[in-house]
């Protein structure tokens, strides 16, 4: 996997060559390049460049979809990405290790009474309680986002053992076909290719995993590095309040924003599918429970707070 992780950062590497290297007129802003998940959680870049919420806003973005969080993050950190969309876990673990990522704004909130994620396995499976996957193949987006670490805590919770799993990185529309070709046992999805998934009525959901985190919490954000931060902090103030302003348009255009989502997930977003909720303020509370589990399954050697991540241009609460 770390390979994987590695080959994918190289090529992001490759596509996106460090901003320090392109000359910019003088006075004319900086092009941001931003990278986020092709999925419901990590559309807010999406709707913003296609509505041209950017461009209103005065700054020039450069969106790119790219499945792996893990390259998202490393992209940043080498210069050749500015802002990007991943999971919360990641940016903690991040940090930790000494790689000076900051949250700017947030992103997909998880809610109890809309389920996003959950694991699937087929219809005519064996499996029907978590202790049924010990030992057995279960796919995720990539092993460093919510999905993964979701999906191992409920089985943990539930009376089976995430330890003896054999964890794989495939992306989410591709986990039909690998479960009805017998590749995986199961899949921890994430919409729209959940409802999607469901839908076609091979696979059934095993367990709403996100709700063994907790009923609330932020699954991903929008992180810089301090560095570019620093450099360039009117640009990272409005790319912030774009995203949040996204948020809110989103959150009450939800056929439009849903048209937009299907363009770059390439998956169908049909009227009444489970979607999203985007959080319209970085809040320390919606944070604390991903840094409290990460911090359990000792990722974390030492306690984080939530503002620890925040960066220290934009407001929270």
């Amino acid at each position: 996997m770390k390979a994987i992780v590695c080959a994918l950062a190289v090529a992001t590497v490759l596509l996106f060559p460090p901003s320090g290297s392109r000359v910019e007129a003088q006075n004319s802003p900086p092009t941001i390049e931003a990278a986020g998940p092709p999925n419901d959680t990590g559309a807010l870049i999406f709707y913003a460049a296609d509505m041209g919420f950017f461009e209103k806003a005065g700054l020039r973005v450069k969106v790119t979809s790219l499945n792996n969080s893990g390259s998202i993050s490393s992209a940043i950190a080498s210069g050749a990405v500015q802002v990007g969309s991943f999971a919360v876990s990641v940016g903690a673990l991040a940090r930790e290790k000494g790689i000076p990522l900051v949250m700017i704004a947030p992103a997909g909130l998880y809610l109890s009474s809309a389920p996003t994620s959950g694991l699937i396995v087929r219809k005519d499976a064996l499996i029907r309680k978590a202790a049924d996957l010990n030992g057995k193949t279960v796919a995720t987006r990539d092993i460093s986002n919510m999905s993964y670490f979701g999906a191992k805590q409920w089985i943990d919770q539930n009376g089976g053992d995430s330890k003896t799993i054999h964890w794989v990185e495939i992306p989410d529309t591709s986990d039909v076909a690998a479960l009805q070709a017998g590749r995986i046992d199961a899949a921890s999805v994430s919409e729209p290719a959940l409802d999607d998934a469901l839908r076609g009525g091979e696979v059934r959901s095993l367990a709403p995993i996100f709700d063994a985190i907790g009923k609330r919490f932020l699954i991903s954000g929008y992180f810089t590095s301090e560095d570019y931060a620093k450099a360039h902090p009117d640009a990272v103030r409005k790319f912030a309040d774009v995203i949040i302003a996204t948020a809110r348009w989103a959150n009450r255009n939800r056929a439009q924003s849903g048209a937009i989502l299907e363009k770059y997930a390439q998956t169908p977003v049909l009227p009444g599918s489970t979607r999203v909720t985007y959080a319209e303020r970085l809040g320390s509370a919606d944070v604390q429970p991903v840094l409290d589990l990460l911090l359990n399954y000792g990722l974390l050697k030492a306690p984080m707070r939530a503002k620890d991540l925040f960066s220290p241009l934009v407001s929270s609460q």
